[in-house]
């Protein structure tokens, strides 16, 4: 796990493009913390920051070929890499380090830009071929690893963080469509990042560069496979044996590693497949807080002894005003979700012990863990009963005028409801992943922004997928836009940057490909069954753990938000209220946003994840730069959002 950068500049690259990598590097120092090395060419300069995990002494990038023709700066690893390494050796390829990286560079030399589909790993790397003037970048299928990349007449920058790429000199210009997508989501999805002139790499996305121009192609996709046949024990088997597989490829590693355990049923599954591939399964970590209903510690320990693994917890107490400061630090786009602040705390208490750590990242997508599915399948089925007109004319109606006081039974909190009957299984599930509804989130915009995106619509992203899919059931569509959509650009974004500010790399068996593409092959039945999703995972915790792990029910990994906003944040939100200079005012109603603050804090209504968007959107500004100058920040590996370690 590394950070990598570099500029290519078609007219030959100069002593200004060697500073400025230089200065990206810096930035990149907290992804690698273990060393760094550069490239420069006649048109391009590499740079690379190293966390160095297989061949810790060796394996220095950036990495070349035999005859130094071809230059590589990679960020992530390559699981397959013996595999690739023994057919590329008897090819008669020569290779300089015992590492994942360098097998990258060999099996471009055999297949060119195809060697991406060999490739079994998370990653994002760049590719110089000098002999013909070439730039292959790349991101892994899932979208584990980021790179962000400007274009511009005579070069191509790029980056493993956004920042590092505007000390480049890539244009600081907002892009105005991209905050709009941040109020409505939490986070912005790739290609678009906060800047106009700055994009990201989609997941599974190559693109091919030259002087003449570049080349964008997607080189794996989800296809529908059709079913998977046989029955409950055949389906639980194959389950079983390519989560094993996964997490095999997973345990190598020349450095400590452990598992980032949580009281839920993934990372209890990637437990139980760790301990059947290791005598002694990995040690375990967790994090709780004072708040019970977040304090997973408990059913944490429960599954690390019954799989026999040694297991360390701790409890942490945030500072506000410094978690602040360092959120601001440790993301480089705007981010909003709050998961992030236990996410850090986790990643810097399993750092003390260990460099590498597993979770269970993409268990509720590609088996049907969240509870929105179950919604999504009822709402589908009365949605067959209803005429369209009465759908379309009666329900917003009716929704408008139904009570939604938090303080009220759920039965009597039904206006999400009745809008998503109102529109399309599309339209649906998109506002179902939203932090807030269309007519809120237009109302909340400044005037002068709402005028200039009248016709721009954040949920058009998420139904496009939905129609992409080919999967013949609702439930395999609404998981496909979670894998495309919220995994790669919040779940993902969230652990890459929190553990990467600690130094550690963390790995998820259950993103490997071949593992979601079996997913994706299980009927629906066999993902979502009595009520309860990730069916056939929750029988292979049951057998291995016990009954008791297994059917736990989903907890959200978060922290007490609503009541640090009117508590310890409070202060902090007063005092953005009370600036009129400040830059999220260009972007929010002022007004608006009071409205929904002081709903907030006499708890009439629960508007905390859109007040926290707000302050995270400014936090976001407050660490811009101005203009003509960069200052690059690099988290340190401190404690300063935790006073207080409590072992247990």
């Amino acid at each position: 796990m590394c950070g990598i950068a570099g500029i290519v500049r078609w007219q030959g690259s100069s002593d200004a493009d060697a500073a400025q990598l230089s200065q990206m590097l810096r930035i990149l120092e907290h992804r690698g913390p273990d060393g760094g090395g550069t490239h420069r060419g006649r048109h391009a300069v590499l740079g690379h920051r190293r966390l160095a995990i297989i061949d810790p002494d060796g394996s220095r990038q950036p990495l070349c070929n035999e005859d130094e023709s071809i230059w590589l700066t990679f960020n992530g690893e390559v699981y397959n890499y013996r595999e690739l390494r023994a057919d590329l050796v008897a090819r008669g390829h020569r290779f300089r380090t015992l590492g994942d990286a360098e097998v990258v560079v060999h099996l471009y030399e055999e297949r060119g830009a195809d060697a991406l589909e060999a490739l079994r790993g998370m990653f994002a790397f760049a590719l110089w071929d000098a002999p013909r003037r070439l730039l292959l970048l790349a991101r892994d299928r899932l979208g584990v690893k980021p790179l962000y990349v400007h274009e511009d007449r005579d070069r191509v920058v790029f980056a493993s963080r956004l920042d590092a790429v505007v000390a480049a000199g890539a244009p600081r210009e907002i892009d105005p469509c991209a905050i709009a997508d941040f109020l409505a989501f939490g986070f912005i999805a790739s290609p678009r990042t906060a800047l106009r002139h700055v994009a990201k790499l989609e997941p599974a996305q190559r693109w091919i560069c030259r002087p003449a121009g570049t080349q964008r192609e997607t080189y794996w996709s989800l296809r529908h496979a059709g079913w998977q046949r046989g029955d409950e024990q055949d389906l639980s088997a194959e389950l079983e044996a390519q989560l094993r597989d996964a997490t095999r490829h997973r345990l190598v590693s020349d450095v400590p590693l452990g598992i980032l355990l949580s009281g839920g049923v993934d990372s209890a599954a990637v437990l139980a497949a760790a301990a059947d591939e290791r005598s002694q399964p990995p040690a375990t970590f967790t994090v709780g807080f004072d708040e019970a209903e977040f304090d997973e510690r408990s059913a944490a320990l429960e599954t690390a002894r019954r799989a026999g693994a040694e297991h360390r917890s701790a409890i942490v107490r945030p500072q506000p005003a410094a978690l602040l400061d360092e959120l601001r630090d440790v993301f480089d786009e705007p981010f909003a979700d709050p998961s992030a602040i236990p996410m850090l705390f986790l990643a810097r208490f399993a750092r003390r012990y260990v460099k590498v750590a597993l979770s269970g990242d993409g268990g509720d997508e590609a088996l049907a863990g969240y509870r929105r599915y179950r919604f999504d399948l009822w709402e589908n089925r009365v949605r067959r009963c209803l005429p369209h007109r009465f759908r379309a004319t009666w329900l917003p109606r009716l929704a408008r005028r139904t009570p939604t006081s938090p303080d009220l039974p759920r039965w009597l909190r039904g206006a999400a409801t009745l809008e998503n009957l109102a529109v399309d299984p599309a339209d649906a599930h998109a506002r179902s992943i939203a932090r807030m509804r269309p007519d809120a989130w237009s109302n909340l915009l400044a005037p002068d922004l709402a005028d200039s995106l009248a016709r721009y619509d954040p949920w058009q992203r998420p139904r496009e997928l939905y129609e992409r899919c080919d999967a013949p059931d609702p439930l395999a569509k609404s998981q496909y836009v979670d894998l495309r959509f919220e995994l790669p650009d919040g779940i993902l974004t969230k652990v890459d940057r929190a553990s990467m500010a600690c130094g550690l790399e963390v790995r998820s068996p259950m993103l490997d490909y071949r593992f979601i593409e079996f997913c994706s092959r299980i009927p629906p039945t066999m993902r979502l069954r009595r009520g309860a999703g990730k069916y056939l995972l929750r029988r292979f915790v049951e057998r291995r753990l016990g009954p008791s792990v297994g059917t736990r029910p989903k907890r959200g990994f978060d922290v007490a938000l609503d009541r640090a906003l009117r508590m310890e944040i409070r202060p902090h939100v007063d005092a953005l209220r009370n600036d009129a200079s400040a830059n999220v005012w260009s972007y929010v109603d002022r007004a608006a946003f009071d409205r929904l603050w002081q709903d907030h804090v006499a708890a009439t209504r629960n508007h905390g994840p859109i007040i926290w968007s707000v302050v995270m959107l400014q936090n976001w500004f407050d660490h811009r730069p101005a203009a003509g100058s960069y200052s690059p920040t690099t988290p340190a590996l401190t404690n300063t959002c935790i006073p207080h370690w409590s072992d247990a």
